[in-house]
């Protein structure tokens, strides 16, 4: 079937075959007659699509026996109809050399084209054609993901170059308190200075202030003596004073001197002098170091061949993939779950805890030997319905009240966020940002929902850019690094993938009819491990949807497994739970 890992591409339908990129995903049917089987191959000779038994009979025709047919994708594309400007009724078959224009069979015979090299304007365009895949391929697979690495390497840097910044404006006010620091010290030293040069002085204003009361006493008993002498009756004692020789006389007014007030130099400073005691910033006189691009030399090995030499590489490559869909698993540990009938959705916690649910509404927590902490009764079901949230708590999904419900590391619970008239079936919340992601159903519809932290809702993802309904049953979900929402949708029995956006990427749909996801986690490296209910396995995607390996089959001695929940710790472990109550903890490839 022309057709890779099953993944929906539904920008790809609507267009033309001419349109569709070389590498793109899309299902072609056989050409011959109303045969509608899957087209293999390609007769360049007939320009004709055909399936694998249409080869067959064309090969064993007399007519059609030499004719070249080769796989769909080398094949030589066919020259598009065009009508000559010249002589309407003729096509144009055939490029003169000379002129450089293309022309039809007649007028390679008119004199003006009498003596020209033509050639035939099929083989020009199949080396146009061919050397347009071969750049295509160059760009997807050097130029493209060259820039991208680019990018994220800018990116490191914008994040580094924050880091720098915010550390030196720290440093300058740290550096700018201590100068504050000191200038208050400063200040107030100079200021007791100030008060005790004040005290002094007053004082001594104080002592003059209490010599000149004294001396106006002085004056004031001198003045009743005095009258004391004008007296009638005391003539004679006046007339025995004038007589004395000591005769009272008047004091002379007491000395007393101004004070001499202390004087303010202000500094002398500049602007330059405060920025000399804050430190300065320099750039270094470098010259900036060019970013490494590899070689396209190193990169050619990624690009696609054409002809025989892209076949044979393309079934060396189903050889490895046949390989990688068997690759090894070790088992680290395994223990049992009390209080669970099985393990149909796991949430690591912090400190060695985990949380780990049922079909029946038990949310137990337990450590890592399996010992019961805490036991919640739920009314979450085959959902991915409880996660950890960044701060630590406990969040469920209560679908019955239309709420989801948070669990404090104290074990209080308490309402966190209303979802009106939708059901909340799964939940998971963003190591990227905090976010909580939710799927909700009302009926047979779904979507999910996304709420900041504080239960704000910020986001809804329902429809594709068709208008199509991307979701009828999300029961388990989680974010890829890239910002991908990644749902597991029982009903659709597809993994379903959105960027963070809420465009459509891709749909995965197994390997085999009658894929039914279950529990689904992302790693470190971006790949999506999803549970598969019917085969039993662990299926290993890279971000793109592209199948790198089935994890947890018989070929891997792996036995009497029924995975329904899966998820990876920052050991890269992964976490199996069971159809009965016990979790398995394995090594898987990387």
């Amino acid at each position: 079937m022309q057709l890779e890992g099953h993944i929906d591409t539904q920008n790809t339908m609507a267009l033309s075959e001419s349109q569709v990129p070389p590498d793109a995903q899309h299902y072609l049917v056989c050409g011959t007659g109303d045969c509608e089987k899957n087209c293999q191959f390609y007769c360049n000779d007939c320009h004709l699509p055909m399936c694998e038994q249409c080869r067959d009979e064309h090969q064993k025709n007399k007519k059609t026996k030499n004719h070249e047919v080769v796989p769909y994708k080398p094949r030589k594309r066919q020259l598009p109809v065009e009508k000559c400007n010249i002589h309407p009724t003729r096509q144009i078959e055939f490029l003169c050399e000379e002129c450089q224009i293309p022309i039809c069979p007649k007028c390679a015979t008119t004199k003006e084209h009498r003596g020209h090299v033509f050639t035939d304007l099929e083989v020009v365009f199949a080396e146009k054609c061919s050397f347009c895949q071969e750049e295509i391929a160059k760009i997807r697979n050097y130029f493209e993901p060259t820039s991208q690495e680019l990018k994220k390497e800018i990116a490191g840097d914008v994040t580094e170059i924050k880091k720098i910044m915010e550390g030196i404006r720290t440093a300058m006010k740290a550096e700018a308190e201590s100068v504050k620091r000191m200038v208050d010290t400063v200040i107030s030293d100079k200021i007791e200075q100030v008060d005790k040069i004040e005290q002094s002085l007053l004082q001594t204003l104080n002592g003059q202030n209490q010599t000149i009361d004294d001396y106006i006493n002085y004056l004031n008993d001198l003045v009743k003596t005095f009258y004391g002498y004008l007296s009638p009756s005391n003539i004679e004692k006046l007339t025995v004073a004038l007589k004395s020789e000591n005769f009272i006389m008047i004091k002379p007014i007491p000395e007393t001197s101004k004070p001499v007030p202390p004087v303010f130099t202000a500094g002398q400073h500049s602007k330059e002098d405060v920025a000399k005691l804050l430190g300065r910033i320099t750039v270094p006189n470098t010259k900036p170091e060019n970013r490494k691009i590899k070689p396209m030399e190193t990169a050619s090995t990624q690009l696609k061949p054409l002809g025989k030499q892209r076949k044979q590489d393309r079934e060396k490559s189903d050889v490895k993939q046949t390989l990688s869909l068997f690759s090894s698993v070790t088992k680290v540990r395994e223990y049992t779950v009390p209080g669970v009938g099985s393990v149909l959705h796991i949430s690591l916690g912090k400190s060695g805890r985990i949380w780990v649910s049922d079909s029946r509404g038990n949310l137990i927590q337990t450590d890592l030997q399996g010992n019961q902490l805490q036991k919640v009764q739920t009314s979450g079901g085959i959902e991915g319905y409880h996660t950890v949230t960044q701060d630590g708590d406990q969040i469920y999904t209560d679908r019955e009240n239309k709420v989801i419900n948070n669990i404090t590391p104290d074990n209080t619970i308490t309402e966190f966020i209303k979802t009106g008239d939708w059901e909340p079936l799964s939940i998971h919340s963003s190591h990227i940002n905090g976010d909580i992601l939710v799927g909700l159903v009302k009926g047979s519809v779904g979507k999910v929902t996304r709420y900041n932290k504080t239960g704000t809702e910020i986001q809804n993802i329902q429809r594709d850019n068709k208008g199509q309904g991307l979701y009828s049953d999300p029961n388990y979900i989680t974010e890829n690094i890239n910002g991908d929402v990644c749902v597991s949708d029982y009903d659709k029995h597809a993994v379903v993938v959105v960027d963070k956006s809420g465009q459509h990427r891709f749909s995965y749909r197994g390997q085999w009819s009658g894929f039914t996801p279950y529990g689904i986690c992302t790693d470190v490296l971006g790949h999506i491990l999803v549970c598969d209910e019917i085969s039993n396995t662990v299926h290993l995607l890279d971000q793109d949807g592209r199948v790198l390996s089935l994890l947890l089959t018989e070929q891997q001695g792996v036995k009497n497994i029924y995975p329904r929940s899966v998820c990876v710790d920052d050991e890269k472990n992964m976490w199996v739970g069971d159809v009965d109550n016990t979790v398995k903890v394995y090594k898987y490839p990387k």
